[in-house]
Formats: C-alpha cells, sequence, structure tokens
C-alpha cells in the first residue's frame, strides 16, 4: 500500500463502523489560550470531552494534522537524527463521545491492524495501565481480558502512570490508555532480545504505533481524580509510523511520505541520499520541516518575530541552515519543494494546493532573508574567534553565543561547528543558562494560575443572544479565581449572554452586570474550549443572583462599523486588484480596522485611492445586513459566501451578506452599512512575502482625522497669507529651500576645505607620528568626518583626533592610518572609551573609523588638544 492508500483504509474503515469522518482541523489553534497549535488529534474535540459542547455525532474518525515543537511534547532535537520523530505530522483517529467504549475500540484497533493491514501478530505488543495507588485507580482489567483475546499473556504488558495514564493538562478530563507497540526488527535482532524488554525504551524499531485512551475520570485543580458521568475514547494512531510498518522500511524517512520530497532535495544538492550520514540527516531535516512551514502558513501562520509566527519562523531557519551547512545551499532552495509536497498531500489537504502559491513565496522571502543574516553572523564571529585568540583563550563566552542566537537566529549548533574548526568551543552551561531565563521570561509573562470552577448551576439558557440584544437577564453558571503576572482577577461563565468573545479578529466585548445597583466591570470577553469567558476584576458579592449584563454599547457599535468595513473592503479589494485576493487575517476594534489579504505587489496610490472610493460607494448604497443563521455549509458555499482560510467550519453556518459581499462570519455587524459614515484607509504595506496588510478608520474615527487634518491645512494656509494655489506657494517655498540648501553646503565645502589647510600646517610630528588634535567650530558632525577622512588621504602615520561642539554635546572624531595600526597596535575604540572616562562620557570606536561620542557638557577641551595626554596610547 502506499501513503494515499492507507490513509484512505483508515477512514473508510471507520466511516463502516458509522463513524463520521471530518476534516483536520489547523494546526495552527485559534481561541484556545493554552495552544498555539494542535498537538494531538483530540485538539479539535476538546471543549467536548469538557463538556462545554455537545457531539454533533457519537463516533467520528480523521487524519488530523499535528504540529509538536515545544512545551510538553518537543521533539525538535530528535526530527531527522532518528528515524520516527516529526515537528509535523499525521495522527490518524477515531472517538467516542460516550458511546462505545473499551471493548469495542480494542475490536476495532485489532481487526484494522491485523485484518485489513496485515500486520503479523507476532510484531505485535501492547500495554495496560497497572494503576496507581496514590490516585485510588487499580489495575486496567478490563482492557486486559479484552487484549487477552487476541495476544498471549507475555504480550500484554503492565505501564505505569508515565506511560499508560493520559492526561489533557494539569486539570481536565484523563483516564487509562492501551498503547499498541510494533517490533519491526529483523529476525536475527529479535533471537538475540525479546521483544518486550523494549517496549518503552526508545529503540528505533520497537515503537508504539497507536495509542487508546479511555477518558473516564477529571482531575481537579487539587489533584483528585473524580468519575466522569459519560465515558469516551479517543485513540491516536501515528501515520507515518503506520506507513513505515505496512511498506516493510526501517524508518518513517524510508516511506513514499517523505522519499518524493528527498528524492527532490538531492537532486538540487547535487547529492544521493543514503551515502553521507550529515546530508541524509540534512535532508531528513528538511523534508520534515517543509511540511510544518507549508501546513502552518496555509491555516494563516506566517513567520514572524513572536508567539507561534517565532516558532515557524524558527524551524524554517533550521532548514535553511541544514542546508546550508551540509548540502552547500547558498541560494533561497526550500521554495522549489512546495510542489513537490502539494502533489504528495494536496489530495488529503486541498488547502495545500489552494495556497501553493503564498507558501512559495513566502517561504523564498524567509529563506533569502535569513541567508543574509548566516552571513553577518558568521562575519561576527569572526570577530569573536579573533578577539578570543587575542586574549589566547579557548573558549567563547556562552552568553556571546545566546545573542547569537537569539538576535539573529544563528544557531547554536552552527557556531560550535564553526568554532570547532578553530580550536574553540562555547560555554554550553553559561549558554543553557541564558536560554533557560530567556524561557523563564516567556513563561512568566504568559502564565495564569486558575482555581478549580466552581459550579453554581447547570448549563441553562440560550448561549449568545448578543446578535439580537446588548442587555440581557442572565446568571452566573461557573466561576473561578485567576492569578496572572497582572495580577488577580474572575473567569465567569453566563448562562446566557450578550457579550461577544474575541474571535475572528473582532475583539471581545466589555461592559458591567448589574444587580441592586452594584455593578461589577467585565473589561474583556474571551472564548476557551468553546466557553464564552467574561473576566471581572472582582467577584459579585451575591454569584449566585440574577444579574443584568449590560454591553459597552459605544465600543460595540464603533467595533462593529470597522467589522462591517472590513466586508467592503474585502469586496472592493477584488473588484480593484483581482479576484485572488483572499483574506489573510484582520483586526476590528473600537478605534481601527486591519486587514491583511494576498497580493504579490505593492497596491498603488491609485488603486488605494479607488479601493478608498469603492468602500464609500458601498457605504451611501446603505444595503442592509441580511444575516442568515445555520445555514447548511453546501447552501453557503452555492450561495458564493467566502469563507476564511484557516477555519474549520461546522455543518451549519452563519452567512452575512450586503449587497453583492457574500461572507461566512460569527461576527457582529450593523444594521445598514449607511451607519458606517465614512471610510479613510491610513496606511498599506507589506507584512510577508505576498502578504500585505491596509488599516484604516471609519464612523467618529475618521471624522476627527478629517477634521484634524482640515485644521491643519488651513493653519498652513494661513501661513502663506491664504493664497488661491497653496501647493503652487508650498511648491515654490520647497524650491527656495534647496537652493538655500545647496548654497550652504557649497559654503560649508569651501569652510572645510579652508579648515583642512589649516589642520594641514598645525601637524606636529611626534616620535614618528604625525599628531593633530584640534576642536573646531562646526555645527555639522559629517563635516567633522569628512574632514578627518581628507586629511588622512594625504597624510602618511596620522594620529587625527577632531571634535567639536555640537547641539551642547561632544562630538570627537579619532582617525589612526592603518599602518600605525598594525605597528603600534592601536585601537581607536580604546583610545575613544579612555578619553570619554576624563571627560565623563562614554563611547567607541572601530580601528580605522572615526565614531562619534556624546557626553554631558564638560570643559574637556583643555585636556584633550595637550598631545602630552595621547602620548600613552602613541608610546608603544
Amino acid at each position: 500500500m502506499n501513503s494515499k492508500q492507507i490513509r484512505q483504509t483508515f477512514l473508510d474503515f471507520f466511516a463502516s463502523k458509522s463513524h463520521a469522518i471530518v476534516t483536520s482541523a489547523p494546526m495552527v489553534v485559534k481561541n484556545d489560550p493554552t495552544l498555539m497549535f494542535t498537538n494531538a488529534g483530540m485538539n479539535q474535540f476538546k471543549d467536548i470531552f469538557l463538556g462545554n459542547s455537545p457531539a454533533r455525532n457519537p463516533r467520528v474518525a480523521d487524519t488530523q494534522k499535528c504540529l509538536r515543537v515545544s512545551g510538553k511534547h518537543n521533539d525538535l532535537e530528535e526530527v531527522g537524527h532518528d528515524t520516527y520523530h516529526h515537528t509535523m505530522f499525521e495522527m490518524l483517529g477515531n472517538w467516542s463521545f460516550g458511546d462505545y467504549f473499551k471493548k469495542e475500540a480494542i475490536d476495532w484497533a485489532w481487526e484494522l491492524l491485523v485484518d485489513i493491514y496485515k500486520i503479523p501478530v507476532d510484531k505485535l505488543y501492547v500495554t495496560v495501565f497497572e494503576g496507581d495507588e496514590k490516585d485510588g485507580v487499580p489495575m486496567d482489567s478490563e482492557a486486559y481480558g479484552f487484549w487477552s483475546k487476541y495476544l498471549p499473556e507475555e504480550r500484554i504488558l503492565k505501564g505505569n502512570k508515565k506511560d499508560n495514564f493520559w492526561e489533557m493538562g494539569d486539570s481536565g478530563p484523563c483516564g487509562p490508555c492501551s498503547e499498541i507497540h510494533v517490533d519491526i526488527r529483523n529476525e536475527d535482532e529479535k533471537a538475540k532480545l525479546n521483544g518486550r524488554d523494549l517496549v518503552n525504551e526508545g529503540h528505533p524499531q520497537v515503537i508504539e504505533i497507536w495509542n487508546l485512551v479511555f477518558i473516564q475520570f477529571n482531575r481537579k485543580a487539587n489533584g483528585q481524580l473524580e468519575e466522569l458521568p459519560a465515558k469516551h475514547v479517543d485513540t491516536g494512531m501515528g501515520f507515518e509510523r503506520l506507513c513505515m510498518v505496512i511498506q516493510g522500511k526501517q524508518s518513517n524517512y524510508d516511506t513514499d511520505v517523505f522519499q518524493d520530497v528527498i528524492t527532490r532535495i538531492a537532486h538540487l544538492a547535487g547529492k544521493k541520499y543514503g551515502t553521507d550520514e550529515k546530508a541524509d540527516i540534512a535532508m531528513r531535516v528538511i523534508a520534515d520541516h517543509l511540511r510544518a512551514i507549508s501546513f502552518a502558513i496555509t491555516d494563516g501562520q506566517l513567520p514572524s518575530n513572536n508567539k507561534a509566527g517565532y516558532v515557524i519562523r524558527r524551524i524554517l531557519r533550521r532548514a535553511v541552515r541544514y542546508g546550508y551547512t551540509f548540502l552547500g545551499f547558498r541560494k533561497p532552495f526550500i521554495h522549489q519543494l512546495v510542489q513537490v509536497l502539494a502533489e504528495k498531500m494536496g489530495d488529503a489537504f486541498p488547502e495545500l494546493n489552494k495556497q501553493q502559491e503564498l507558501v512559495v513565496n513566502v517561504i523564498r522571502e524567509e529563506e533569502d532573508s535569513f541567508l543574509r543574516t548566516l552571513e553577518t553572523g558568521i562575519k561576527m564571529l569572526d570577530t569573536i574567534i579573533e578577539d578570543t585568540k587575542k586574549k589566547k583563550g579557548l573558549e567563547v563566552n556562552g552568553n556571546v553565543a545566546f545573542e547569537l542566537y537569539d538576535t539573529f537566529g544563528f544557531p547554536l549548533d552552527l557556531t560550535e561547528l564553526i568554532l570547532r574548526e578553530q580550536g574553540l568551543t562555547v560555554n554550553r552551561e553559561e549558554f543553557e543558562l541564558a536560554m533557560e531565563m530567556q524561557k523563564n521570561r516567556s513563561r512568566s509573562a504568559t502564565q495564569l494560575e486558575t482555581g478549580d470552577w466552581i459550579e453554581l448551576q447547570q448549563a441553562l439558557g440560550e448561549g449568545f443572544v448578543g446578535y439580537d440584544t446588548l442587555e440581557a437577564k442572565i446568571k452566573i453558571n461557573r466561576y473561578r479565581k485567576v492569578k496572572g503576572k497582572k495580577g488577580e482577577f474572575f473567569q465567569l461563565v453566563f448562562n446566557t449572554t450578550p457579550f461577544y468573545a474575541e474571535s475572528g479578529g473582532q475583539v471581545g466585548d466589555s461592559g458591567t452586570i448589574e444587580i441592586n445597583g452594584n455593578k461589577v466591570e467585565i473589561f474583556d470577553t474571551v472564548k476557551e474550549n468553546n466557553l464564552t469567558v467574561h473576566l471581572a476584576k472582582e467577584l459579585p458579592a451575591n454569584p449566585e443572583g440574577i444579574f443584568t449584563a449590560l454591553v459597552n454599547v459605544q465600543n460595540r457599535r464603533l467595533t462593529e462599523n470597522n467589522h462591517t468595513a472590513t466586508h467592503l473592503l474585502d469586496h472592493a479589494l477584488r473588484e480593484v486588484l483581482g479576484k485572488h485576493i483572499e483574506q489573510k487575517g484582520s483586526l476590528v476594534n473600537p478605534d481601527s480596522l486591519r486587514f491583511d489579504f494576498n497580493h504579490f505587489q505593492k497596491v498603488t496610490d491609485e488603486e488605494l485611492l479607488l479601493i478608498q472610493k469603492r468602500v464609500n460607494e458601498l457605504i451611501r448604497a446603505n444595503d442592509r445586513c441580511d444575516e442568515r443563521r445555520e445555514v447548511p455549509i453546501a447552501e453557503a458555499e452555492s450561495m458564493g459566501a467566502i469563507a476564511l482560510f484557516g477555519e474549520k467550519y461546522g455543518d451549519q453556518v452563519r452567512v452575512i451578506k450586503f449587497g453583492d459581499s457574500v461572507e461566512l462570519c460569527g461576527g457582529t455587524h450593523v444594521e445598514s452599512t449607511g451607519t458606517i459614515g465614512q471610510f479613510i484607509i491610513l496606511s498599506e504595506g507589506s507584512i510577508s512575502a505576498g502578504v500585505r496588510r491596509i488599516e484604516a478608520i471609519t464612523a467618529s474615527k475618521a471624522e476627527e482625522y478629517i477634521e484634524r487634518n482640515l485644521k491643519t491645512l488651513k493653519e498652513i494656509s494661513s501661513l502663506f497669507n491664504n493664497p488661491a494655489d497653496l501647493k503652487g506657494a508650498v511648491d515654490d517655498l520647497f524650491a527656495k529651500y534647496q537652493q538655500l540648501n545647496k548654497q550652504a553646503e557649497a559654503y560649508e565645502k569651501e569652510n572645510a576645505g579652508k579648515l583642512k589647510k589649516e589642520l594641514l600646517q598645525q601637524i606636529e610630528s611626534i616620535n614618528g607620528v604625525n599628531f593633530l588634535a584640534r576642536q573646531l567650530k562646526v555645527d555639522n558632525s559629517a563635516i567633522l568626518k569628512d574632514i578627518a577622512f581628507q586629511v588622512k588621504g594625504e597624510v602618511d602615520n596620522l594620529f587625527l583626533v577632531l571634535a567639536a561642539e555640537i547641539d551642547g554635546k561632544a562630538n570627537i572624531h579619532v582617525m589612526i592610518s592603518d599602518n600605525l595600526l598594525k605597528e603600534k597596535g592601536l585601537n581607536a575604540g580604546t583610545i575613544v572609551r579612555e578619553l570619554a572616562k576624563a571627560v565623563n562620557g562614554s563611547g567607541g570606536a572601530s580601528h580605522f573609523m572615526p565614531q562619534q561620542v556624546e557626553k554631558n557638557r564638560r570643559e574637556y577641551h583643555n585636556y584633550w588638544i595637550m598631545p602630552e595626554n595621547w602620548f600613552s596610547f602613541l608610546d608603544n
């Protein structure tokens, strides 16, 4: 079987067992503050396990895109070096939400692996939970009994809490699990050592292939377990490992999942896979990382310098670095692999085909940028190596290596590789300490300490009612206390809420809840595991009362203006720039809107004017909002509704229509476009390869902008005595300014020439060195620098110090001939620093370029113009 057949066989098998086959959720997680990326197949069903949402189908199956690079599941360092770890991988899974349990899960797993996939029984081992006395959980004898029908006792192993008790996190749903392991060693190896002794021991050919999790408990914040009212099944099978087993390979990378890409890499590098270990590792790393990067971009995450974008940028740079170091790539190459990946995986994940052009362009630009960074880093390393050797040291400070890594993205292993060639090492302890300090800062900035939910009542009510009203009678279902870096606050969940929770680019509502004249401020509303969570600084005195919830009306209305304007802008962009335009992200709040879209060239001023004009035409058309809820997804598609990339939609969707603009959207909107009033584009620019951003304002903010600019224009006009042609008057003034500026420059050059002649006559010869130190009366540091260069060009063996007081600060330039630098071992930086100490200042300089030093004003000139104060530098 090839990989496509293996994947489809899995889905078809569970479809035959009455499972609904669902599409993969995006790999980039939204509306869940606890995760950046989907790292397990169960993530998209998390709210069902938590009891926050009902299950649409009691049985489902899918293949889920996953990414593991940070936190608890960090496989990055093993990727490419072993046979089975990956960053991006597929997780095949089947789920039961309160339907079947252990028996069916085990029976079907056996049927699929042995009867359908034909995996030999003598290769299989299974594990069951041995129990835990501390938690009061006995051995999972139920699962043991079901496995006993298929396997002898010696192939059913008991596993500890670490291996065989699955937990979502520190608290939440959990339960025992039963793992299926496969021994793919050859017969000679099997004869030497029993496979049961290698299960869960990290052997590359005795590996876990499928994990059957039986969710039956809830872990409370205090660590106690309680039985869940409904029991669930959550299974996950590594697709790449399954392909390795079925295709009879010893490595995931030898399967057809990766080989097409690896073959292409080898061709581009002019190498043959399998002949050089380091080159092979590099090809595997690149093939793996290509998948992670490409699917992250298709799901809406562009490389950047923060959060999820930073992770993707790091992965991409890691791939570039392996290609640079071990395969000799000096120009962008990874983007050339995207087409091969799309051919291999585009059928299962059509979003890859749809976003292929964007993926190629983003990767190419990122590659080009980092290759330049690599060159810069290597030059910096050359300086570090030189300085270290001058001090006769053998070890480079770990903090310096960390700065290269953190600021310039220069990997530690590349730093170490280059240093080894020079007989040097890095102080790894210092590097690791700096790395840990950074991680701790990052954790402390985001970490929240949450208590258990205090349940007041069952979830009764209508859920979100904020489309229809901004005021509602509510009760608090549950609450909990939260502590974070910014202090203590409370999370409240209502039975019914008019507050919109932040999602889809729209910020969350703020407002109040009130009872008997006592108000509690709601400062934000967010989504968490499909719960609408209201954030409050304090808890109501009587949380069990009936409250009046009131949304901040002004902020909601302004936000709605901006949200609807993004729909009109999207429509106008398609009309002006072309049908290829797709939204790549947005942000709407009461003050402004931000809209990201794909386009591979700068939007011209003329195009921007047309876009702005078109949006304002759509506003004046005053089209009413045609809102349709619970529309079948197929019907919405037939209406031409635009879906956002990186979003997963259910069977029923909400459609928002303003005239010809039709989009799937869960946000809030104006009743008619005329409410928006005015739309003004403030800026347009690139945020990544092929992705541009427009920032704009509407309504009262647009009015304020116009009034402010009209006032400024009026003030400028009055300065010109209100001419009939203001632009002409400004042009005339600017022309005169340019003429005067040229005259001033000519005068400065003439004056500089005179100064240079005077300085040449004042040079003293001291011990064979032509020395001069003078303070000049100039008002431009560039003149000082220019004179220094001119004098150096005419005088050999020169030691020149020039200074001037400019804007109340000392500007000092040190210029030393190249031969003196070498013969006398002079260092301009040291000289400037010593001078700065004498005049209570600070600064530095390169060996041969003049540098500017600024200090607190002091009487420094009497010090530095005396030649004897420089003799210590000249005395070699």
